[in-house]
């Protein structure tokens, strides 16, 4: 099997174990763990599993040039992502930010045209303005009286935050991951999201009951350490190895259909006519957005 054919089915993985994420972190917040205590969590829990294995991969030093964008690639995907994400879905829906994530593509279609100049053509512009006009939907008529949803709108917000900052992470890290083995890489921007993140959580998660958790929560907690956190992370950086940061967040697409039908299936959620006409103005946005134009042959005689 090629190292393609494997970075191609690390991406559908990670976003597998995504589309999951939605439901089953939903289920643990805000009544035993709340979200950025749940953050708190991930970024601690992944830090040392990537310190052992990295134990397992070559020693290689971070060169002094190298510190400024680690430290941005930690900024935006290991605290800001994972904040307005985890708050996002805590106060939203799992359908609502399975859709939502999707605006991703875009965002790196946008940030890929401010900061290293490509062309958006107008199918990519049309794309753009479906997209947003789907989130936007979402945003002002996807609310809905829910007990576990309280601000539908805000939570819509902030996971466009999070896709715009994990759009960012994924243009950032790329010169990095060309450098440095992904074991390496990723304990540091672990280690640096702990430091940042620890002032921000740390009374969400010294308010954790940890004796009156029930043995599916610590299950749904380890699924979000060692899943969603862990595995997802390595999968996307050594997709990132062998694809385009745009191709890699192209695999969002799957996310609403099989966070969707996850949730439908676990009674998590329901479907209703502004999610679907909202999702589907949102695919097809993402879908013009990352589409490569196609290059007309030259006829040679």
């Amino acid at each position: 099997m090629s190292r393609r054919t494997l970075a191609i089915l690390a991406a559908l993985g990670a976003t597998t174990i995504y589309a999951l994420n939605h439901t089953i972190a939903k289920g643990v917040m805000p009544n035993y763990v709340q979200p950025f205590g749940f953050i708190m969590l991930r970024v601690t829990g992944a830090a040392l599993l990537f310190w052992i294995f990295s134990l397992l991969g070559p020693k290689q030093k971070i060169e002094k040039r190298d510190w400024g964008r680690l430290l941005f690639c930690s900024i935006f995907g290991m605290v800001i992502n994972m904040l307005a994400f985890f708050k996002g879905l805590q106060l939203s829906t799992p359908i609502n930010s399975s859709v939502l994530v999707t605006v991703t593509p875009i965002i790196v279609v946008i940030l890929s045209a401010l900061w290293i100049k490509e062309k958006i053509s107008w199918q990519k512009a049309s794309g753009i303005l479906m997209g947003f006009v789907g989130a936007l939907l979402l945003i002002l008529m996807g609310a809905e009286i829910r007990q576990d949803a309280p601000n539908i709108p805000m939570g819509n917000i902030l996971l466009i935050v999070n896709a715009t900052a994990y759009g960012t992470y994924l243009i950032l890290v790329k010169k990095l991951i060309e450098k440095y083995h992904p074991f390496t890489l990723m304990k540091w921007l672990f280690t640096i999201g702990v430091v940042i993140n620890f002032p921000i959580t740390f009374n969400e998660v010294s308010a954790i009951e940890w004796s009156s958790i029930p043995l599916q929560v610590y299950a749904a907690i380890a699924f979000v350490i060692v899943g969603t956190t862990f595995l997802t992370y390595l999968f996307n950086v050594f997709a990132l190895t062998q694809l385009k940061a745009s191709t890699v967040s192209a695999f969002t697409y799957l996310q609403p259909l099989i966070g969707i039908l996850f949730a439908l299936g676990t009674g998590n959620d329901n479907l209703s006519l502004i999610k679907i006409l909202a999702a589907l103005l949102v695919l097809a946005g993402v879908y013009l957005a990352s589409r490569k134009p196609k290059v007309p042959k030259i006829k040679i005689e």
